[in-house]
């Protein structure tokens, strides 16, 4: 796909982002998929998402949820396909969880350098964004469902997320980045455990909370709605609502992969 050199806020050069092989999970990645009922689901989030720009201007939008482990990577990753799908709208998808990024193993792709370095000063905005390699044959479908997204990866925050997500920089690449894209969604850490997801709320036009049906306890979504307060939290995506509850307790944010 050509790209022409645009450069708008902050000098932002698309023709130099560089292409990667991704090698995306269709298992974890329903919204590529042409018919079934996951992909018509991602549809109807992104009518509602749509809905709600007609009510106020919004072009970025960070997922997050209370606790790990109640899909707010799986549903960042397929709402920004399902967008990037419809209408050729260009979309730009972050990694804001540099704790515990995963939203390179669902494209297939690598991890470094991402947000982190971004944020750190050890990184430009054109170094930590990448775009997939255009391909052929078999793997010509997917490609053609991906070409408008645009992927920046956690990169490796560490024991520093916290002090990195609060930084100033956050707010100026999505300044950067907004007159080239029609949307930004950014995954986040759970807002709960730590505050890095509320750090970065400050930037966004607006927030979604992720609930997992028969998990996700109502007095976690309400602590998670206070944490935001100062955010617009456009509503709640309940997931995995035909999955069976599942007992346990929750473990600790750094010790368990989402």
């Amino acid at each position: 796909m050509e790209v022409e050199v645009s450069r708008g806020s902050g000098g932002l050069n698309l023709e130099a982002i560089p292409r990667r092989q991704w090698n995306p999970s269709i298992v974890r990645l329903p919204s590529l998929l042409e018919r079934g009922p996951a992909i018509e689901q991602f549809r109807s989030l992104r009518s509602r998402v749509y809905e709600a720009r007609d009510i106020r201007p919004i072009k970025s939008i960070m997922v997050s949820s209370g606790l790990p482990q109640e899909g707010k990577s799986f549903i960042s990753a397929n709402l920004a396909v399902s967008l990037a799908r419809h209408k050729n709208s260009k979309v730009l998808l972050i990694d804001g969880d540099m704790r515990r990024y995963t939203l390179h193993e669902l494209l297939g792709t690598e991890s470094h350098p991402g947000l982190a370095e971004y944020l750190a000063g050890k990184a430009s905005a054109e170094q930590i964004m990448q775009r997939q390699e255009e391909t052929g044959g078999a793997q010509a479908a997917v490609h053609n469902a991906l070409s408008n997204l645009t992927f920046i990866p956690g990169g490796n925050g560490g024991d520093k997320a916290a002090d990195l997500s609060g930084n100033a920089r956050f707010g100026e690449l999505l300044r950067m980045a907004a007159p080239h894209f029609d949307w930004i969604i950014v995954d986040s850490s759970p807002v709960v455990p730590v505050s890095d997801g509320v750090n970065l709320a400050r930037s966004c036009d607006g927030v979604l909370l992720v609930a997992r049906a028969g998990i996700t306890r109502y007095t976690v979504a309400q602590r998670a709605v206070a944490e935001l307060r100062a955010a617009n939290v456009l509503g709640f995506v309940l997931n995995a609502v035909h999955e069976n509850p599942q007992t346990g307790s929750y473990y600790g944010y750094n010790s368990n992969k989402e």
